[in-house]
Formats: structure tokens, C-alpha cells, sequence
């Protein structure tokens, strides 16, 4: 016996799983008369009813279900084969892109995004580098960065993810005892702690209005050291919104002071001018503005070298 058309199988098989002529011909797009034509032609070759008539609806005959059992898997074995090769060559033309992140704004805010874009985004294959600062990036690596400074910087495009502000904190701990922080001039008992020169802190107390506490403070280059000092009790610290956000919710550290200041250097992506419209480094750049993006971000500026 001849094999009938594949494509009278198809048609067999969404009648046999609609019960109905009419909502075959919708799902196939053709006529209600083609549909029955299909199947008529079918019965004919195969010599065997495979449908009854129940009211409006078409049953199955006991030939019918036998050819159903065999039409459905024999539609799910080709999808099952289309799919893999699809995922197949989609694996195979994995973009890899290099990006570099500043370690604490890194695992304080983007790390955990960085897997919803995986998600989103399958076709990328992520290395992630870690730095703070422009000048620490590894341009001949990295595609993409964020960087903790302040533009321009000759030769590269660069867009403001955080206009952040500085307000101070420090352990619960700090908010008890004889030398308590209620005002800032309860700073002055204290050790304030630094990842810069110390300017940051200058504009804050000036802006508090209170002198210069110089003299107790400590300088470290990492921020994250900083973060853990403060957690432990050991000082107050200087931090944004975006980097603190969640030990201020799982109360690790607390803001004794409600005043902050505009930082004086932010959060910005930043690439080079030449990959900046890659398709890659466009996808991916486009995904993070629209993370950063929240009420209570700043306006996004964007701009280039000149």
C-alpha cells in the first residue's frame, strides 16, 4: 500500500483532536470542504472508517484511535526533532560578550539581574570581570562596563545608569549608648570610614554644617571592606541607595541621619565607540538602562567623545 500524503495526516490529526470539521479548517486555515475531503481520501486509501458520527461531533472509530495513537506520536517525534535542531543551532551561535562591574554595586545590584538576562537572552555567553574604576577596566577584555566615576572619557560612549546620593551609615549598634547617634555632631565619637580622600565626607559635613572629623578617619581602596566595617560596628560609613539598599531592609545597617548629599561620582555604562553598535553590546546596553531605570533614578544623560 501507497503511504498517503503526510499532509492528510496532519489534517487527520486535528480533526481526531477537535472532534469537529469546521474547527480543523480554522486551525489549518483551509475549508471545512477541504477538510472533508482530506479525510474521505484518507479512508479511502487506508480501505477503514476512521470516524463516526455523535450529534454535531465526530468520534473516533476503534480504527481511528489506532491511527490517532500513532499520528500523534509520530507529529510529536518530528517537533521533538525540529526543536533539538533549532536549540542546536542556536547554541551554536552564542554571542559571547565581556562585560566589567564594580564588585559591590556588582553582587549588591546586578549580579542576581545578570541571570534574568540570561534568561531573557539565551543566545549570550556572559564573562564577567570585576572593577571599580575606569582606569581599572581591561579594555582589550571588556565590551561593556560600569564604572564608578565621572565622564567624559575620550574615545568611549557612556550613559548614567545612578545619580546617586551619600547619606551616612552604620550598625544598630551605633544608635545606642552614651554616645549614641542622634545629630551630626554625634559624629565626632565616632570613626568615619573612607574608600576616597576623604571628600566625599568633607562635603557631607559641610553640608551638615559641622567641622571636618579628619583626624579618626580611615581610608580603605576597597568599598566593600568599608560596608563590612560599618556592618561590624567599627564606624559610619558614606553610601548610596543602590549599593545599601538591601542591608537597609534586612536591617544590618541603619541611616542615623536623614541627610544626603549628591555623590561626587556616579554609576555609569561605558564602551568603547567602536563596539557600540555591535548587535550584542546594543542588546545588552539596552537591557541594563531599562534595569536602571526607577523613580528613583536621576534622568539618564547620555553622550560621546568628542
Amino acid at each position: 500500500m501507497a503511504l498517503p500524503p503526510l499532509h492528510a495526516f496532519r489534517v487527520f490529526e486535528s480533526v481526531a483532536r477537535l472532534g469537529n470539521v469546521s474547527a480543523a479548517a480554522a486551525e489549518l486555515h483551509v475549508t471545512p470542504g477541504a477538510v472533508s475531503q482530506q479525510i474521505r481520501a484518507l479512508q479511502v486509501t487506508l480501505g477503514v472508517d476512521l470516524f463516526q458520527k455523535r450529534g454535531r461531533q465526530l468520534a473516533l472509530t476503534p480504527s481511528g484511535s489506532q491511527l490517532q495513537r500513532s499520528v500523534t506520536s509520530a507529529m510529536e517525534a518530528i517537533h521533538t526533532g525540529v526543536r533539538q535542531l533549532s536549540a542546536h543551532k542556536h547554541g551554536a551561535a552564542k554571542q559571547a560578550l565581556t562585560i566589567s562591574i564594580p564588585q559591590v554595586h556588582g553582587v549588591a545590584w546586578l549580579a542576581t539581574r545578570l541571570f534574568t538576562f540570561m534568561a531573557e537572552s539565551p543566545n549570550f555567553q556572559l564573562k564577567v570581570l570585576t572593577s571599580s574604576h575606569f582606569h581599572g577596566v581591561d579594555w582589550r577584555k571588556t565590551d561593556v562596563a560600569i564604572v564608578y566615576g565621572m565622564p567624559p572619557w575620550p574615545g568611549f560612549w557612556w550613559r548614567l545608569l545612578h545619580g546617586i546620593h551619600m547619606t551616612p551609615v552604620c550598625s544598630p549598634q551605633l544608635l545606642r549608648g552614651p554616645n549614641a547617634i542622634r545629630q551630626p555632631s554625634d559624629l565626632a565619637y565616632h570613626r568615619l570610614l573612607h574608600e576616597d580622600d576623604g571628600s566625599q565626607w568633607r562635603r557631607w559635613q559641610a553640608e551638615a554644617g559641622i567641622p571636618y572629623a579628619g583626624e579618626s578617619d580611615v581610608h580603605f581602596d576597597d568599598f566593600g571592606i568599608v560596608l563590612q566595617a560599618a556592618r561590624d560596628g567599627f564606624g559610619v560609613a558614606l553610601s548610596d541607595e543602590v549599593v545599601s539598599a538591601r542591608d537597609l531592609d534586612e536591617g544590618r545597617l541603619v541611616q542615623p541621619l536623614r541627610l544626603s548629599v549628591p555623590a561626587l561620582h556616579n554609576y555609569y555604562c561605558i564602551c568603547p565607540d567602536a563596539k557600540r553598535e555591535t548587535a550584542e553590546v546594543s542588546s545588552f546596553i539596552n537591557w541594563l538602562i531599562e534595569e536602571a531605570a526607577s523613580p528613583q533614578s536621576e534622568p539618564s544623560i547620555a553622550g560621546r567623545s568628542s
